[in-house]
């Protein structure tokens, strides 16, 4: 039985992971971190408003809160070395670069989206780039409900990043064209973000080429995709030596 101390765990996405796993054998929540607790139980676990408040020492650190709760975070892990499965988006450079540094001490999983179709999505993506390399236009157009706050979102950037991973030539990222008036260049990845409604969740990339255009996209229906991906990270990264793991370790 795997333990989870869930950060975030009054948001969407927290409730989400909570609810799932209150119906498998294979994990519980053991602890919930969020700013708006105010200490009590919540489902059957005590509820701490800040990873310093948290009593709870023993178990996976699974993280759907917000870039600003990360610092404290990583210090409560290093200090008790306990996994974790950093799921929250919109990380700065230097954060990221924290969870690099934290990886040489304790398990980190780090993925920009959670979901196992996203991220066949992207080695499909990986194979359509090193054949086409050159010879198509890329266009990545991700669509997000109207309360999602960063943009483009991390799994665009990540599908951006995986793509640029495999291209002979590094591509340059153009996220605004209408404040330049010019013809799109031929190394570029242009990323578009579209917020309305309450959609989940939608990726398209875009191979462009003369008289014929190759599309792979994918959809989300709901966040229990997502909350399921995190719970199997978490069962993944128990017991796991120190390191930087993602997705594809996982699958």
């Amino acid at each position: 039985m795997t333990s989870i101390i869930l950060s975030g765990v009054l948001g969407t996405m927290g409730r989400a992971v909570a609810s799932l796993a209150d119906g498998r054998d294979d994990c519980c929540i053991a602890a919930g971190i969020d700013a708006a607790a105010s200490g009590g139980e919540g489902g059957g676990f005590p509820l701490f408003s800040s990873p310093e408040n948290c009593t709870v020492t023993d178990g996976v650190i699974v993280d759907f809160s917000h870039p600003s709760a990360l610092d404290g975070l990583l210090r409560f892990a290093l200090a008790h070395s306990l996994p974790s499965v950093i799921c929250t988006t919109g990380l700065a450079g230097e954060q990221v670069e924290a969870l690099h540094k934290a990886a040489e001490r304790i398990p980190v999983f780090f993925s920009a989206n959670m979901s196992l179709g996203v991220n066949l999505m992207a080695a499909l993506c990986e194979k359509a780039a090193m054949a086409l390399d050159g010879s198509f236009d890329i266009e990545i157009v991700e669509k997000h409900h109207n309360r999602k706050i960063d943009a483009p979102s991390g799994t665009a950037l990540m599908l951006a990043d995986r793509i640029s991973g495999v291209l002979c030539e590094k591509p340059q990222y153009v996220y605004d064209r209408h404040s330049e008036r010019r013809q799109r260049r031929k190394n570029e990845i242009g990323l578009h973000a579209v917020r309305g409604g309450t959609i989940v969740g939608e990726h398209e990339v875009i191979f462009a080429g003369v008289d014929e255009v190759l599309t792979i996209s994918h959809s989300a229906a709901s966040k229990q995709v997502f909350a399921a991906g995190a719970l199997s990270a978490a069962r993944f990264l128990s017991g796991k030596p120190a390191g930087l793991y993602d997705m594809r370790d996982l699958v």
